[in-house]
């Protein structure tokens, strides 16, 4: 249909055009997308044997729909990629404030235009961009701001009675007529403005004050809800859930791999930083892993969730230690170090929400104890688990020979508890940091039995994760101060510390304690 050559009323009842209403039109479309085996919703990771096939099922049923899910789960982006369903354009009569449909008008204007112009009534073409309606619920929303109310200004200028259906000042809901309609965080809307929705949503129409008026809107319906709020800060009112036909679960990803192409897409890293540094995949992996640790954590409030965007927020944060680093070194290219990953603390303490015991704790500290633990998780990935190692040497199942064979770490923790220490500078250049990771007797021998074709950087990257590795499973010890990371032997740091009264079996030292 040529758009261009369609101007009034009469040329779009000649051309002709039908009118369907716009869940029809995006199960239309959907139908189509499904045939064609064509990604409904790009760029949506995670969800495609979940949220994706339920939300299709709820359109093709042309349900309203809830997305129930904890912060950062992509509820509003499903809801806003919605508009790709639908045509690309619509008529609507030149001036109408409800997107009227030349064919079957609504409001008075356009009636009144029609009946003054017949088929002469200007006729203009809305794409489907401009049919997305959103609004933030908050306490403050009031019926006038979602459908409308009477505008004495208006009256005043035209000159007419409050009783006249053209003083309204429609509200954004009957503005979104014929379009999708999103309410995010509904349970933080006053029930009794929730009770205002209960006749668009099962009639279909909107009451506005005294006037006697119906007028049945042609829009979907978007709704997104944190479970949290229903026994925190509100709720949805009962007969408002009834009318919404389909509630659907949202879950954060379910693997690292998932929620590693998600922070991929998401994170908003510059070419001129992507130039400058390089990243690991085993980098990657541990800050995806932080997310992991945190969601299953004490001291982190599961119902408040962790969001996807902590991941998205800390792999910038990556760069950007990285990047200052080298520019204060005045090197020309660098990679990100798991000593680095200081520099995401900031991301991590600003995305969880913690406990009683959590704030007893201390968010720095919580923050952490969570990237030591992504690195203890991470690590059995990479190297031999040094707690099946201990557990071996403190059971006696194997001989005393088989047990030097088998501790690959013998060498690396011998260096240590024979006094000596390593220091790592955060801000130390990447020469420097090297140098001191060669000088650890048969760090550099274990790396390279694991990984030979490791180049030097790499190499260099998985002695220094090594070390971090043997200190979160109590094997060395780790204090980080003043921008310098040190190793140490445990039972040299403990004394150190004044605590003499030390368990001669490492294997019950409480790591906590070398933090």
């Amino acid at each position: 249909m040529n758009i261009d050559k369609i101007k009034t009323l009469g040329e779009l009842k000649k051309s002709g055009y039908k009118s369907i209403s716009v869940k029809d039109e995006i199960r239309k479309n959907l139908i189509e997308s499904i045939r064609n085996k064509e990604n409904t919703f790009k760029g949506i990771i995670g969800y495609e044997d979940s949220v994706i096939p339920d939300t299709e099922r709820a359109l093709l049923s042309r349900h309203n729909i809830l997305f129930l899910g904890l912060r950062g789960q992509a509820k509003t982006r499903m809801a806003r990629q919605m508009t790709e369903l639908l045509d690309e354009y619509i008529p609507v009569i030149a001036g109408s404030e409800v997107n009227d449909d030349p064919l079957n008008p609504l409001s008075k204007y356009a009636k009144d235009l029609i009946a003054e112009h017949a088929d002469e009534t200007p006729v203009t073409w809305l794409h489907r961009s401009e049919r997305y309606g959103e609004k933030l619920a908050t306490p403050d929303v009031s019926v006038a701001d979602l459908i409308g109310d009477i505008d004495p200004i208006k009256a005043a200028n035209l000159r007419l009675s409050f009783a006249d259906e053209r003083v309204i000042h429609y509200g954004i809901i009957p503005r979104s007529n014929r379009s999708i309609f999103v309410i995010n965080e509904i349970p933080d809307l006053q029930a009794r403005i929730q009770v205002a929705l209960f006749n668009i949503l099962e009639e279909g129409d909107i009451q506005i004050r005294g006037f006697k008026l119906r007028m049945p809107l042609d829009i979907l319906f978007v709704f997104t809800a944190n479970p949290e709020d229903y026994t925190n800060r509100g709720s949805i009112v009962t007969p408002l859930k009834d009318r919404i036909q389909s509630q659907i679960l949202t879950h954060y990803p379910k693997t690292i791999e998932t929620s590693l192409e998600i922070t991929e897409q998401e994170a908003n890293i510059l070419e001129e930083q992507k130039s400058l540094i390089t990243i690991s995949d085993l980098v990657k992996r541990l800050i995806e892993q932080v997310a992991f640790e945190a969601r299953n954590n004490e001291y982190v409030d599961k119902k408040s969730g962790v969001s996807a965007r902590l991941p998205i927020a800390a792999m910038e944060n990556a760069y950007s230690s990285a990047e200052r680093r080298s520019i204060r070194n005045n090197e020309q290219h660098t990679q990100i170090w798991i000593s680095d990953l200081v520099g995401i603390i900031p991301s991590i303490t600003g995305k969880i929400e913690l406990v009683y015991e959590g704030e007893q704790e201390g968010p720095y500290q919580v923050a952490v104890n969570l990237l030591d633990k992504a690195i203890r998780s991470q690590f059995i990935t990479y190297f031999p688990n040094p707690e099946t190692l201990k557990k071996r040497r403190t059971t006696g199942k194997a001989s005393q020979a088989e047990k030097e064979n088998d501790n690959p770490y013998k060498a690396i923790t011998k260096w240590f508890d024979a006094g000596n220490h390593i220091d790592l500078m955060v801000d130390a250049k990447d020469a420097d940091k090297i140098n001191a990771l060669y000088k650890v007797d048969g760090l550099y021998g274990f790396v390279k039995k694991y990984f030979p074709h490791a180049n030097e950087k790499e190499n260099a990257l998985l002695m220094e994760f090594v070390l971090h590795g043997l200190a979160a499973y109590s094997l060395i010890s780790k204090k980080v101060i003043e921008g310098k990371i040190e190793f140490k032997d445990l039972i040299g740091s403990m004394m150190n510390l004044g605590q003499m009264n030390y368990n001669d079996d490492e294997d019950d030292l409480n790591d906590d304690n070398f933090r």
